[in-house]
This record gives structure tokens, C-alpha cells and sequence, in this order.
């Protein structure tokens, strides 16, 4: 099986490359590129995404061809595909860091500043955080509720139709830090910095 870790230059993912790697061993052929033909043969995708929404999704249509591909990857074809972080975020129609960016449009919402109630809490949101699983989502086989998970972010994903949120985390206000819609996942939380739990999810993923 062929995982493919997209490297688009939106900064730095060895952390993601390095967990990977640690779960596949060598049962899974792990490719870190942004060639869209070794895109197109994989079994699954990874998308991450560090920095603002704006410098992601700048970055991954700066290669000509991307999108269009991760489209027909995870929407026409319904393989399955991982975003992480801002990775996530992508999935929207809109995000509002900087400026109004339009997103990739997978999952109906928008992408908004968290709201920090008048700096009562500190943006942005880092460190260990413990999640609320709301739906029985395949990544989270074998993770207990309540369980805790890495976080860094200043920005929220607020999906229109509530059922495909399947994790939250309390800072503020109920933040959704995971998705499932199909074949798509997504957390805002970072796996690979999640010790052991961050480790069986990627495993979760890589098995599905």
C-alpha cells in the first residue's frame, strides 16, 4: 500500500513524515512529494498544513495541478484522505485568516478566529487539550473519550452541517477538532506530536 504525504512548502512536516514512518515500518510504502502522478497512484493522502490558511492554500496552487488532483483523489475517486492542522481547515469553502481565502470547498463552513471572550483565553491555543469523540469515527478505533491531544491553532473550523464533526475540545467554546465525511478525515489537533494516542490514529488511518 502507497501513503502519500503531500510536501507543498507549507513549512515544516518531518514531524508528520518521521510518525509515519515510525507506524508503517515497513508494511506501508510511505512517499513524502508533491508529483501529481505519485499522488494519483496512492491508496491514501496526507495533507498537512502548518502556518496561516491563506499561505497553505497560496501553496498548494502554486503547484499547477495540485488542486485539481487532490480533487480527484478524494472527491471523484473517494480514496481516503487525511488533513492535519490547517490541512483541515482546507476542507472548508472560506477561511478568514488575513484576508477572505476561498478554500478547497469539501466540507460546507468556514474557517474563523477563535473566539478568545476579550483575552480571556490565550491565542494562540497550545498544548495538550482533552477531546470530546461525538461519533463512532473509524480514526478513533480503540481511543478512549477524553482522551488528550496536541494542539496549536488561533483559527476554528466551523462546519454548516454538524454531523460530520466527529471530535471537539473545550477552549472557549466547543472547538471541532475532528471531522469524518466519507472517506475524508481531518483533526485540528496535530496526531504526530500526540504521543502513543497521536501514534494510533495514524495507525487507524494507515489501516483503514
Amino acid at each position: 500500500m502507497n501513503v502519500t504525504i503531500v510536501d507543498y512548502n507549507s513549512g515544516n512536516i518531518s514531524s508528520v513524515i518521521n510518525s509515519f514512518k515510525e507506524v508503517a515500518k515497513d508494511k506501508v510504502n510511505i512517499k513524502v512529494t508533491s508529483d501529481i502522478n505519485k499522488i494519483k497512484s496512492s491508496d491514501k493522502v496526507v495533507l498537512p498544513g502548518q502556518g496561516s490558511f491563506k499561505s497553505c492554500v497560496d501553496a498548494l496552487n502554486n503547484i499547477n495541478g495540485l488542486v485539481d488532483t487532490l480533487n480527484e483523489f478524494a472527491i471523484s475517486n473517494k480514496k481516503p484522505l487525511l488533513g492535519i492542522c490547517v490541512g483541515l481547515q482546507m476542507f472548508a469553502d472560506i477561511g478568514y485568516e488575513e484576508i477572505e481565502t476561498k478554500g478547497l470547498g469539501w466540507i460546507s463552513g468556514r474557517v474563523s478566529k477563535i473566539n478568545n471572550q476579550k483575552g480571556k483565553y490565550k491565542l494562540p491555543h497550545i498544548g495538550w487539550n482533552e477531546i470530546n469523540i461525538t461519533k463512532n469515527s473509524k480514526i478513533f478505533k480503540n481511543i478512549e473519550n477524553k482522551s488528550h491531544m496536541y494542539f496549536v491553532h488561533s483559527y476554528e473550523f466551523v462546519p454548516e452541517d454538524k454531523n460530520v464533526i466527529s471530535a471537539t475540545t473545550d477552549y472557549s467554546s466547543n472547538i471541532v477538532c475532528s471531522v469524518e465525511k466519507e472517506n475524508i478525515f481531518g483533526t485540528q489537533f496535530h496526531p504526530e506530536k500526540s504521543d502513543k494516542i497521536g501514534l494510533k490514529i495514524i495507525d487507524n488511518f494507515i489501516n483503514l
